[in-house]
C-alpha cells in the first residue's frame, strides 16, 4: 500500500492553518469537479482532494495521520520501509485521545468512499457519527477514547499507573495544537489486551448542565522480553541440551509469578509445548503458560568437544535426520 502525502495533494505546507486547507481545497475541487472538467483523471483525483481535506481540517485525524508519516519517514531513512509499501505499525496511536466524532455538521464528506490507506490508519469507526451541532439547553459530553500501553506484570499484580494523553485540537488561528493530561489509572488485576477501562466522567465536558462523557481506555501491552501473549494464555522459550530433551529432566522455568521446576518427558523435541495451568494472566478461569521447547547445541570447540560429538554420532550411526522429509 502507498504512503499518501496529504498535503502535498493539495499543495499545502505541514503547518497550514484550517483556513489555508479549505481554500487549497476549494480551488482544486472546482478544477477537478467530475462535472466540469476535461482532465481524464478528473473523478480520482476529486476523490483524493476530498479525503486529503477531510483528513487535514480535523484535529484528531491530522494529529494521527502526522504520526504516522513521522514513523513512515523514519523507517524509510533507516531502509526499513519502501519495497513493502506502507504499513501502520503496532501501537502507532497509543497516547492519542480521541472523540471519534468526525468533523462536525459542515463535513461534505460523509459517507464517502475512502482509500485503503485511509482504512488502514482510521478505520471505518474512525470517521464518528456526524451530525449537526447540539441545539439542547443540556447535553452530555461525549465519550473520549485512547490506546495506552501498560506492563505485562501489571495485569498480573493489578498497579495505579500515571498516563499521559495528548488531545488534538486546533487554535483560535487554525493552527493544529496539543493539549496534554495526565490521569491516575487503576490497572485491575488479569486485564486482558484489547479489553476496555472506562473512567467515568473524564470524557468531553457536556452542554450547559449535562455531565461529561466518559473516557474509554483500550489497554496495549508493551512488548515483553521473555513472554509472548495470546489472550490469557503466555508462551516462553524453554531452550534444553540435547541429552535433557533425550533423556528427560526437571529444569527451571520462569513465570511471571517466579521460578519453579519443570519436568521435561524423555524424548522430547523441539516445537513441543509443555503447559502449565493456571499460569497465564490471572481470571476466572485463569490463562495457561506454554513452554515452547527448543535443543541448543553446545559448540564444539576444542578436541575434547569434538571428540564427543564424534563419539555421538558414531553411537547414533543409523540415525537419519532427513529421514521423513518429504
Amino acid at each position: 500500500m502507498e504512503f499518501k502525502d496529504y498535503y502535498k495533494t493539495l499543495g499545502v505546507a505541514r503547518d497550514a492553518s484550517v483556513d489555508d486547507i479549505k481554500s487549497a481545497y476549494r480551488k482544486l475541487a472546482r478544477k477537478y469537479h467530475p462535472d466540469v472538467s476535461k482532465e481524464p483523471d478528473a473523478e480520482a483525483r476529486f476523490k483524493e482532494l476530498g479525503e486529503a481535506s477531510e483528513v487535514l481540517r480535523d484535529p484528531e485525524k491530522r494529529a494521527a495521520y502526522d504520526a504516522a508519516g513521522s514513523q513512515w519517514e523514519r523507517q524509510r531513512a533507516a531502509g526499513g520501509a519502501g519495497a513493502q509499501g506502507f504499513h501502520p505499525p503496532p501501537g502507532w496511536d497509543t497516547g492519542f485521545e480521541f472523540s471519534g466524532r468526525g468533523d462536525g455538521a459542515d463535513d461534505p464528506f460523509a459517507g464517502a468512499d475512502h482509500s485503503d490507506f485511509f482504512e488502514a490508519l482510521f478505520g471505518r469507526a474512525a470517521r464518528g457519527a456526524r451530525g449537526g451541532p447540539r441545539r439542547d439547553a443540556s447535553m452530555p459530553g461525549q465519550d473520549h477514547h485512547a490506546k495506552v500501553m501498560i506492563d505485562l506484570e501489571d495485569a498480573f499484580r493489578g498497579a495505579q499507573r500515571s498516563i499521559s494523553l495528548r488531545m488534538p485540537a486546533f487554535d483560535d488561528e487554525g493552527h493544529g495544537v496539543m493539549r496534554e493530561r495526565t490521569l491516575d489509572v487503576n490497572i485491575p488485576k488479569g486485564i486482558r489486551e484489547g479489553q476496555h477501562l472506562r473512567l467515568a466522567g473524564q470524557g468531553g465536558p457536556g452542554l450547559g448542565s449535562g455531565p461529561a462523557g466518559d473516557l474509554f481506555l483500550e489497554i496495549m501491552f508493551r512488548s515483553h522480553p521473555r513472554f509472548r501473549v495470546d489472550g490469557r494464555d503466555l508462551y516462553v522459550d524453554l531452550p534444553l541440551a540435547p541429552w535433557e530433551a533425550a533423556l528427560g529432566a526437571s529444569v527451571p522455568v520462569v513465570t511471571p509469578d517466579g521460578e519453579l521446576t519443570l519436568t521435561i518427558p524423555p524424548g522430547s523435541a523441539a516445537g513441543r509445548k509443555l503447559r502449565l495451568k493456571g499460569r497465564g494472566i490471572p481470571g476466572n478461569p485463569a490463562g495457561d503458560l506454554y513452554a515452547v521447547l527448543s535443543i541448543a547445541l553446545p559448540p564444539a570447540q576444542g578436541p575434547a568437544a569434538q571428540a564427543a560429538y564424534t563419539a555421538f554420532g558414531a553411537a547414533f550411526g543409523g540415525f537419519d535426520p532427513r529421514a521423513a522429509t518429504p
